[in-house]
């Protein structure tokens, strides 16, 4: 294997198979072009410069994760040890312990691409503590979301934070498919709920008319083409002759993996499996019946990829080598495979699981409905305080009132808009009247005041003109 190779397999180990691939549900992959030249194909050299175009994982630390490895891959040792590592090595940390030996320009990219990330968690973490302050705080998976590096040394990027990242990228992964098909139980369980609700509500002629219309419903969607095996021959050849455009009689495995690896890195990652059961799924699901759920559509393509990897990687990387894909080629099963029974062949919950899955809503019911009449009763008592102050200023306002009329009965002069009494004490000169205080426009004046002198110089004439 060479560099290119060894790096494609790096990069897709960390980014495309140690990650959650959330990809959406409805994937409109067109695995190849229609009319293609198989013989050009079998001689076609793999091209080294070939690049991957990861989609976003869905990690919250996933732009942490592809930076690390960006950086990573610009320092010659370690690119010199992944020549010659394997996927265990890298699982197992051994491949982490070369970090000590990496460049000092990339150790202190690094340093500071932890700080930023270690920067991010505890702001991520405060806001969710700020969110919890009613309800109670869940510590434990709060801490949860240092699981990818080591926060007691929140400074410097160590080996041991290359380890964390790729045994918690490693274990998302193995967890990935498990959450999936939870999230889909749940999914059909509470479509049953809800349509159990739903008849609840009918008198019972639209009830049995409802019921005959979901029986009638089930059958449609059942009444289907036979769905071959995933990963068998009949599977394949079907994509050959119909998907490619290659006559069924030339089948050839070599030229098929070739074909479908689309971005000529060697293996058939689970996106490029996953596209080969479009075939077998538009045989059973088709968007414009109305008995036909698009999710479970996606639910059956997982089911499917699931099975093919069990029975070809041989490694459990989660990638398909040529050399594992021919290698299945010539198993019983490919030629002979068991049949395959679809979603609607299964049975996917028991009566008792869908009693506890309603009890769990019920009480989620209930608390919301709580929380419901909780704030209703704190709104009520808001506006109860809010009519008793509008009361008591409006009976202030009225005694201020009624005390004003009763000094006006009195002859006691208003009230100042400050409450203070506005009277003056007999004989007392008016503020501010010097028309009838001549001794106090003589008042001496600051030196330079000029146009102050002049204004008291003629008041004072305007008073001895008038005596």
């Amino acid at each position: 294997m060479n560099h290119s190779q060894r790096k494609i397999r790096w990069r897709t180990f960390l980014l495309q198979q140690c990650v959650l691939l959330l990809t959406s549900l409805v994937i409109t992959l067109d695995a190849v072009p229609i009319d293609v030249d198989k013989t050009k194909v079998q001689g076609e050299e793999q091209v080294e410069s070939a690049k991957i175009d990861n989609p976003d994982t869905g990690l919250y630390y996933d732009a942490y994760l592809r930076q690390v490895i960006d950086v990573l891959e610009t320092d010659k040792h370690f690119r010199e040890k992944l020549q010659t590592a394997d996927i265990e090595e890298i699982k197992s940390g051994k491949l982490s312990k070369e970090l000590d030996l990496v460049s000092h320009h990339v150790r202190t990219k690094l340093d500071e691409l932890k700080r930023q990330e270690v920067a991010r968690l505890r702001m991520l973490i405060k806001a969710k503590i700020d969110s919890f302050q009613d309800s109670g705080i869940d510590h434990q998976s709060l801490l949860k979301q240092f699981e990818h590096l080591n926060h007691q040394n929140p400074h410097t990027f160590e080996a041991k934070d290359l380890d964390m990242l790729i045994r918690t990228a490693t274990s998302d992964l193995e967890n990935y498919d498990k959450a999936r098909h939870d999230e889909f139980k749940k999914y059909e369980m509470m479509k049953e709920h809800e349509r159990r609700e739903y008849l609840k509500t009918l008198d019972e002629e639209k009830r049995h008319q409802e019921e005959s219309k979901y029986e009638e419903m089930k059958k449609k969607h059942g009444d289907h083409p036979k769905v071959n095996h995933p990963g068998s021959k009949d599977q394949l050849k079907e994509v050959w002759e119909e998907a490619d455009g290659l006559d069924p009689n030339d089948f050839d495995p070599k030229t098929f993996f070739k074909l479908h690896d689309v971005n000529n890195d060697g293996f058939l990652d689970e996106q490029e499996l996953e596209a080969l059961f479009t075939k077998e799924l538009e045989k059973v699901y088709d968007p414009k019946n109305e008995e036909d759920d698009m999710v479970e559509m996606e639910e059956e393509r997982l089911r499917m990829r699931e099975h093919v990897m069990n029975e070809v990687d041989i490694n459990k990387d989660r990638l398909v080598t040529l050399d594992e894909f021919l290698r299945a080629t010539e198993k019983r099963e490919f030629l002979e495979p068991d049949s395959w029974e679809t979603l609607d062949q299964q049975q996917l919950f028991t009566e008792e699981e869908l009693k506890e899955f309603e009890s769990h809503i019920f009480q989620q019911e209930d608390e919301l409905q709580r929380k419901a009449q909780e704030l209703q009763r704190q709104k009520e008592e808001l506006e109860r305080q809010q009519d008793q102050l509008q009361a008591q200023r409006q009976e202030l306002q009225q005694a201020v009132q009624q005390m004003e009329l009763k000094k006006l009965q009195q002859g006691l002069p208003p009230s100042k808009p400050n409450g203070e009494q506005n009277f003056q004490p007999p004989g007392a000169q008016p503020v501010g009247d010097t028309q009838n205080n001549p001794e106090e426009s003589r008042q001496p004046l600051p030196p330079g005041d000029v146009s102050a002198q002049a204004a008291a110089a003629a008041r004072s004439d305007h008073v001895q003109t008038q005596t």
